[in-house]
């Protein structure tokens, strides 16, 4: 970016689209506009805000792309509607309202640069478990999406017993098995995550190959005897000396020979780069006491102390799709 008076003080304005637009996403708005174009008045009616305020802020969004003005009426985009209503299967809602409450947080970061982090993203998330539940799907919206690429680029080989920590809804459980006819899954999480997990897969072909269990990896040991361990967006969450208690219980949880992967932004030496690394590394700085984003060999000097051998680097980018694997000698 060329830095000039201009370019400075849109730098400092950037937050006025993304308040707009997560605006409209509380207020479900897209969701009513995918049903049908409506006046401001109608959307105001609807919606119980005030008229003044709902007609500045479907206006600002026409600009934005993210709708249409017509005869005084405002149109949401088929396009729009597919990624932004909530009735929409694929719907990135659940993402998007993470990010409204990212907001909040994110709010407080000069103080926290100065004074620390006084609470961890858990703790917010156990005193509310209705933003919880929007977590998990936010993360799952996320993972569907990308889950096959990743899978594709791991390539599951000979394994036949993957263990997948922390994985949420199964998004990545799913890819392995479809990708993998002859794996069987263990699904790690969260005793209420797992209760949503098994409720997806109820019904499916994939659920009697996949065992459910609930648990903490903060406080229990793995499930063992697997050939295949992944730990998908969970290390930037983490301090260095949490992954390396986390490694060692992989280590423990893996066959002789098994093969640890770990998905997530994989830093530059000098952590500038990916620019996205960055950034989320800021997200930990506001939403955990000790996580933050590392680079390989941060990375690899933990697997190795926590026993790990022939470990490399799989795949670098910028969407927290880098990967390392190691291997349990």
């Amino acid at each position: 970016m060329p830095i000039t008076p201009e370019t400075i003080l849109s730098l400092s304005q950037k937050f006025m689209e993304s308040r707009i637009f997560l605006t409209a996403a509380e207020l479900d708005l897209f969701s009513l506009l995918a049903k049908g174009p409506l006046t401001s008045s109608e959307v105001a009616d609807r919606l119980k805000i005030t008229q003044r305020g709902a007609a500045i802020l479907l206006d600002a969004l026409v600009p934005m792309g993210l709708l249409q003005k017509q005869d005084g009426r405002y149109v949401c985009p088929a396009e729009v509607a597919e990624l932004l209503s909530k009735d929409s299967p694929g719907s990135m809602m659940p993402m998007i309202l993470l990010s409204a409450g990212g907001w909040r947080r994110w709010s407080e970061l000069t103080e926290i640069v100065r004074h620390g982090a006084t609470r961890a993203w858990p703790e917010l998330y156990d005193i509310d478990p209705s933003e919880y539940a929007t977590f998990v799907r936010a993360m799952h919206v996320i993972a569907y999406r990308m889950a096959p690429a990743i899978v594709a680029a791991i390539n599951p080989g000979g394994a036949r017993r993957l263990l997948d920590i922390g994985g949420a809804l199964g998004a990545y459980t799913q890819a392995f098995l479809e990708a993998a006819p002859e794996l069987c899954a263990t699904l790690f999480d969260l005793p209420r995550v797992i209760q949503i997990a098994r409720e997806r897969f109820t019904g499916t072909d994939l659920a009697r190959r996949i065992t459910f269990v609930a648990g903490d990896f903060y406080r229990d040991e793995l499930p063992a005897d697997h050939d295949l361990a992944l730990l998908s967006a969970i290390i930037h969450q983490n301090s260095s000396e949490q992954n390396l208690e986390l490694y060692r219980k992989v280590y423990r949880a893996l066959r002789p020979g098994g093969r640890l992967v770990i998905r997530d932004h994989v830093m530059s030496a000098d952590h500038t780069l990916p620019a996205g690394g960055a950034f989320f590394a800021v997200n930990m700085l506001v939403a955990t006491v000790g996580g933050s984003t590392y680079s390989f060999d941060e990375i690899r000097r933990s697997l190795e102390e926590a026993g790990f051998a022939r470990i490399s680097l799989l795949q670098s980018g910028e969407r927290m799709d880098g990967l390392v694997e190691a291997f349990k000698p």
